[in-house]
């Protein structure tokens, strides 16, 4: 995890890991979701679904992937976490999912990584969590705690986060890591278990980063090239 970790602060990606573990997906329905994207009629929900059904199909051929979602719940929204596919071959309940999936409520995404991590039995297994988020959590998570908290207890669980349509703001600084500034607070689930952390601005970055996160070593060679 150390190695992985100086190679995300050099800028480098972090090497492709071996399919001997199942994945995790957490996607944000949260209400920004629904924004639109910059200069088109097309949000940001549409925008990720569009990416997850090039990309997962083919992500699927090479390891079990499931999903969690949050965001919809009204005024519970900070409780809408769910575990909505166990890990699976099969892109199509995933896809059934993300298609059907309406954005609203708030950002939980500390509690959905938790919650993704459990389903993994991270304690006991390996495992891998991608986080797909268009912002901070709002209801109280802190990801730089929850961060050195799941690198504690897992086994080997390693976290990645892509900034889908993130808009900058200013830095974070980490205090408890020499003073490290990131772009985003989310960012620290991934600096903490030795993850990436890549922005994605559309779909084909979506894509992209989903490749490059889920990416796997096929029989010497790594399988995380362009999907789609």
């Amino acid at each position: 995890m150390l190695r992985a970790a100086l190679a995300l602060s050099l800028g480098l990606a972090a090497p492709a890991q071996a399919c001997l573990h199942d994945a995790m997906v957490v996607m944000d329905a949260s209400a920004s979701m629904e924004r639109l994207v910059y200069g088109t009629d097309v949000t940001r929900m549409e925008d990720g679904r569009a990416a997850m059904r090039r990309a997962l199909p083919r992500l699927t051929e090479t390891r079990r992937i499931g999903l969690v979602t949050y965001g919809p719940g009204g005024s519970q929204s900070c409780d809408s976490v769910a575990l909505r596919v166990p890990p699976t071959t099969d892109p199509a309940p995933l896809l059934a999912v993300i298609a059907e999936t309406e954005p609203g409520g708030s950002t939980p995404l500390v509690s959905a990584v938790q919650h993704a991590a459990e389903a993994l039995r991270y304690r006991t297994e390996a495992a891998t969590i991608v986080l797909v988020t268009d912002g901070n959590d709002t209801c109280g998570g802190t990801p730089c705690a929850a961060g050195t908290r799941l690198a504690a207890e897992g086994a080997d669980l390693t976290v990645h986060v892509i900034g889908f349509h993130y808009a900058r703001h200013l830095s974070f600084i980490d205090r408890s890591s020499n003073g490290i500034s990131y772009d985003s607070v989310a960012r620290c689930l991934a600096v903490r278990t030795g993850g990436q952390y890549v922005t994605a601005r559309d779909a084909d970055g979506l894509v992209d980063a989903l490749s490059r996160t889920l990416g796997c070593v096929l029989g010497g060679r790594a399988r995380t090239g362009p999907v789609g």
